[in-house]
């Protein structure tokens, strides 16, 4: 699969969230999100007990199921983001442009979620629902970076990915529709993943570094 001519500090700066630029009409090779899957793999996960696992989702009906599943969750969001953007407006209405622009592109995908041609499900082993901090990011930390590193090996090869979580207040439903044993195994994201329309993203604005590096103390 030809790659995007980008070096590491590229890749790592310009893997963007994407929502209006996915492409919904062009479908994703098998090859290539195993490609994805494999470096996402390679991974440290906790213990090395690579207790990962990723549903990927085609099946449209199945699609739409999820996707139906996310809108339900996100009507409720919508609501509550709408009133933190309002204080927002009121504190800084820079800052509130910059995030009308987020809630515009989530809408988008909210509405557009089911033609998305590929959900990939990133899940850890087991329920975390009581456990122990500790416990609870040795899963986390197991999990994420290998979610991430699919994210970026995504972007490599022309892909656009969101990281997503909405879907997870019906996390049971949506085991149902994917067959995934729910006492077992826990979902932790929703990755729309499709081709980008165009893939000239750039690095995203950022709080100055004196804002959030802490030499020795807080």
């Amino acid at each position: 699969m030809t790659q995007l001519d980008l070096t590491p500090d590229q890749l790592l700066t310009t893997t963007r969230a994407v929502r209006k630029r996915l492409d919904f009409s062009r479908p994703v090779e098998t090859e290539v999100l195993r490609e994805c899957i494999e470096i996402a793999a390679q991974a440290p996960s906790g213990g090395n007990s690579q207790q990962w696992h990723f549903v990927v989702v085609t099946d449209a009906d199945k699609r739409m199921g999820i996707a139906e599943l996310y809108r339900k969750s996100y009507s409720q969001y919508r609501i509550a983001s709408m009133e933190q953007l309002k204080k927002l407006q009121e504190i800084s209405p820079e800052a509130a442009t910059v995030q009308q622009r987020v809630a515009n592109s989530a809408d988008y995908l909210a509405e557009h979620l089911h033609e998305v041609p590929v959900h990939v499900i990133p899940c850890i082993r087991g329920r975390l629902e009581g456990t122990p901090v500790v416990a609870q990011a040795g899963s986390w930390g197991s999990i994420l970076p290998a979610t991430w590193s699919f994210m970026l090996a995504a972007r490599a090869r022309g892909l656009g990915t969101v990281w997503t979580t909405l879907h997870l207040p019906f996390e049971k439903e949506a085991a149902e529709i994917l067959g995934i044993p729910f006492e077992k195994i826990t979902q932790t994201s929703l990755i729309p993943v499709a081709y980008t329309l165009g893939t000239d993203f750039k690095a995203g604005p950022r709080k100055p570094l004196d804002q959030i590096v802490h030499w020795n103390n807080w």
